[in-house]
């Protein structure tokens, strides 16, 4: 049965948002089987409760919505604005991933209902923890719609799957606990302990029960007494009697091994006052009238609770010898106490009234104090679950920090202000040249701490250091951000190699006087995919800058007719040319070897007559010669190296191309190599750009065996990359 929330008391906007979402979800149910409708508007009952803003309320009938609407950020954000849109969003992926990660547990549980997986466990926070600090007040709905999800359990009498009353005991309750929610807190804790141990829970409420009356009766009396002693002081108190929660009696048993009867705070008394004066006044009163315990004494006001809890705790003994517990607080204390960060929750200005026992001075500071527990929370129940793995470390490979604008950011453990840097923006991580972590200049190689603050400062331009790459310096943590530096590195290399092709390609297009020729219409009739492609190929001199001329410039087709070639060269007799190369024809037959592939015995070679300067030898795997072949294939004719040895052998001009790191000497170095093989160097071509040097030796040589030997002993001389024949 649907529950009809009572529009009166609405906002506009949030009967706007219920009028909304009603066609959409009140006929639909959850997985617990609670009518979505009625289970929204209890939620929204419970923010009220607890001081939620009316933006909370308004998103949870929004929250629902979402799923059944196609475009559902677009549309929310047009009816209601986009503030809710993202509230709305961000919560029910949240549920999502929640309800999946529930449905994983229970396929791997035991049959013992063994507790949460670990692993599980902290995946599910770690999103959890996200998902809060894009808006914080996706916490206070997920922790109302989980009461709200108890709450139907225990009124339907259903059973209650073990793993959402197990989640609810280890995460939830925690969440309030450690921001300071103690009204729902509390109940979570009672409900979730009552589905997962229901034979202790219903022993407690019996014995609590047995004596309710005569212990009522006794409190009462404890009550108007000190109510009227006060007055007479001039102190306007309010007396109650504290409510028991049964896990709390439960835990407190378990921890100190105390029969029901010695656990102390089942008679107990809670005394709120105006003023931090009174709370003291009302302490010595009651210690003087009862025998207090020393022992059982704490003051959270002097020294507030992590969570920003403030209160005087003390045991004292009556005439009897019964233990009865008090807490004095005062008002802001005990609404703080009950509804903590609710109190303040809507990024209102804190004042002075704080948070966490710090002074919250304005929206930022209070929105950094929440985020902190919220981490602290993360990491209480890390340290949690790898003690229950006994200390697999699974929950030390991560920290979470925050940038100056409050938002969370997930790093690896040892993580530095570069790792952060990089995580934030790829560019911000190029720029960062200093850091600030909670206010303080540190070095960039400092390790940053779960909960700090990092502040980056940046250069408007400019790119990393070489020295963040070394391992031994500790500059970088993460290996994403280490990728990032390297990709930096690796693309100035190739804007430099492109460059320097791009200055080539246009000189020889200058000497050819096709300045005009669109470099892209170019490199794709060379058959690259854009002019960078051909550039960076040209600019490593890995491409013959001849097989652009021979685009743009194609020999001119020979005047004699094929007729002329197959007569006057085939079928002959083969002649030796002065060049030591064995062709087919005449003697004295005018040969020369190109100058784009310099062919040496034993390369395979072919032979193509030119117009006018007689035959040009091509090494057959030359990239000019096969272009020859495509347009011409019927100049080309067959060569072969003659048998010249002994003081008549031929030597032949061949490229050898070195890459090396740049260092004083290295020319020297590699040119002894050739002089100690007895290999002649007629052309040395030298480049150095950013400590590297690319050369270009030309040497002659009787044949290309014996050249594969000196490579290799150029290849050992120190910093030399790579020494290839061209």
């Amino acid at each position: 049965m649907v529950v009809t929330a009572d529009t009166d008391e609405m906002s506009e906007t949030q009967a706007k948002a219920r009028a909304f979402a009603e066609p959409l979800i009140a006929s639909e149910v959850l997985d617990t089987g609670e009518n979505i409708l009625a289970h929204a508007d209890a939620v929204a009952a419970i923010l009220a409760d607890m001081g939620g803003s009316v933006a909370m309320q308004t998103a949870i009938y929004l929250v629902y919505a979402c799923p059944h609407l196609n475009k559902p950020e677009e549309v929310i954000a047009k009816a209601f604005g986009a503030n809710l849109a993202q509230l709305a969003m961000q919560t029910n992926q949240l549920v999502h991933v929640q309800r999946l990660s529930r449905a994983s547990e229970v396929s791997s549980e035991g049959p013992d209902n063994t507790p949460l997986s670990p692993r599980l466990q902290t995946e599910n926070v770690r999103k959890m923890l996200l998902a809060f600090s894009r808006d914080l007040r996706v916490v206070m709905l997920r922790l109302a719609s989980r009461l709200q999800t108890l709450r139907h359990f225990a009124a339907t009498k259903q059973a209650v799957p073990q793993a959402l009353a197990r989640e609810s005991l280890q995460v939830f309750a925690p969440l309030a606990n450690r921001l300071g929610i103690w009204q729902i807190k509390w109940e979570l804790e009672d409900l979730a302990f009552r589905f997962l141990e229901p034979a202790t829970y219903k022993d407690i409420a019996r014995l609590l029960d047995e004596k309710r009356t005569e212990r009522e009766r006794y409190m009462v009396a404890l009550r108007q007494r000190l109510q009227q002693e006060l007055a007479a002081q001039g102190i306007e108190a309010s007396v109650e009697g504290r409510p028991k929660h049964i896990y709390s009696i439960v835990r407190k048993m378990r921890g100190k091994s105390l029969s029901f009867d010695r656990v102390f705070d089942l008679r107990a008394l809670r005394v709120v006052v105006p003023s931090v004066a009174d709370c003291y006044q009302v302490l010595s009163w009651v210690h003087e009238n009862f025998t207090p315990i020393p022992e059982e004494f704490d003051d959270y006001i002097a020294k507030p609770k992590a969570n920003g809890y403030q209160s005087l705790h003390t045991v004292v003994r009556d005439a009897d010898g019964g233990p009865i517990e008090v807490q004095i607080r005062t008002q802001a204390m005990h609404e703080h106490a009950e509804h903590g960060v609710a109190a303040h929750w809507a990024y209102k200005e804190a004042g002075t009234k704080g948070y966490t026992g710090v002074s919250a001075n304005s929206e930022y500071d209070t929105k950094i104090a929440v985020l902190r527990q919220l981490l602290a929370w993360e990491r209480d129940l890390s340290g949690a679950a790898q003690d229950s793995a006994q200390g697999s470390g699974l929950f030390d490979d991560r920290i979470y920090v925050l940038t100056p604008e409050a938002a969370v950011v997930e790093l690896p453990q040892g993580a530095t202000p570069i790792d952060f840097a990089y995580t934030v923006h790829t560019n911000l991580g190029h720029r960062c040249r200093g850091a600030k972590v909670d206010g303080v200049m540190v070095p960039l190689s400092t390790p940053l701490a779960n909960g700090q603050t990092v502040e980056i400062t940046a250069i408007k331009e400019g790119g990393p250091s070489r020295d963040w790459l070394n391992p031994e310096l500790a500059y970088l943590a993460s290996p994403r951000a280490r990728a990032k530096v390297r990709a930096w590195f690796n693309a100035q290399i190739s804007s430099e190699t492109i460059a320097r092709g791009r200055e080539s390609v246009e000189k020889i297009l200058q000497r050819l006087g096709r300045t005009a020729i669109r470099l892209d219409d170019l490199a794709s009739q060379l058959g690259f995919k854009s002019a960078d492609g051909l550039f960076e190929v040209v600019g490593k001199d890995e491409y013959s800058l001849r097989n652009i001329e021979v685009l743009l410039n194609p020999p001119e087709p020979a005047p004699e007719p094929e007729e002329y070639f197959q007569k006057r060269f085939k079928g002959t007799s083969a002649r030796k040319s002065p060049s030591g190369v064995l062709v087919v024809g005449v003697d004295s037959l005018l040969t020369q070897l190109s100058r784009c592939c310099k062919p040496a015995p034993p390369d395979a070679i072919s032979g193509f007559v030119t117009r006018g300067k007689g035959v040009s030898i091509h090494r057959q795997d030359c990239s000019n010669f096969r272009e020859l072949v495509t347009r011409h294939g019927e100049r080309v004719i067959d060569v072969r190296w003659g048998d010249s040895k002994g003081a008549d052998a031929a030597v032949y001009p061949v490229d050898v191309a070195v890459e090396a790191f740049d260092r004083q000497g290295l020319l020297r170095d590699i040119s002894e190599v050739f002089a100690k093989e007895k290999m002649n160097v007629i052309g040395v071509q030298t480049q150095s750009v950013k400590g590297m040097a690319w050369m270009t030796f030309t040497v002659e040589i009787s044949d290309a065996v014996g050249l594969n030997k000196v490579l290799g002993s150029v290849r050992g001389v120190k910093g030399v990359k790579a020494a290839r024949r061209r």
